[in-house]
């Protein structure tokens, strides 16, 4: 009798054992899932941070010019490495966005200033450049636009809008 009763002993630190292996296997599998997803969380969040007042728009350099139908507008970019800039325009209710890329490309309606031929581009790490929106070639027609904002686009992350300009004067 006493051989029956040790096993079944056994028997029930076996089952302990097992059990108790079976919870921290658990538990490592949550952890390594939990780590990954908080891991990109902030590796997305951390590629926005600080990035708001190194990107915008210059007030300075914006204005609607009502004989040639054209709005200007100079974004800078300070001491960081920006990917694209997502450019939104209203006007009259109606609202058109646009990448601006790092490399040259075309944009219908959009030129550089003040060579109007020169291909599009972003500017450079603590750089600015000036763009010249053809309203009727965005199709706006030719109306003043209400409202022009920036949202750069670092790495696969586009981050918030890091500028606006609500009031657009009339070029002098």
């Amino acid at each position: 009798m006493k051989e029956k009763l040790n096993k079944k002993g056994v028997s029930g630190i076996i089952g302990t054992i097992i059990l108790i292996a079976l919870v921290i296997f658990a538990i490592g599998i949550v952890w390594v899932v939990v780590n990954n997803v908080i891991g990109e969380g902030i590796d997305e969040a951390s590629s926005c941070f600080g990035i708001f007042d190194k990107v915008k728009l210059d007030p300075d350099w914006t204005c609607y010019n009502y004989t040639s139908d054209e709005t200007l507008f100079k974004i800078d970019i300070g001491d960081l490495n920006v990917d694209e800039v997502l450019v939104g325009i209203t006007a009259q209710g109606i609202s058109r966005s646009f990448r601006i890329l790092k490399t040259e490309s075309q944009i219908t309606g959009l030129s550089m200033y003040p060579d109007k031929n020169a291909n599009v581009k972003l500017p450079e790490k603590d750089g600015g450049f000036t763009y010249i929106v053809n309203m009727s070639q965005m199709g706006f027609g030719e109306t003043l636009p209400s409202l022009i904002q920036i949202a750069p686009i670092v790495g696969e992350q586009t981050c918030e809008v890091s500028s606006t300009i609500d009031f657009i004067e009339i070029c002098r």
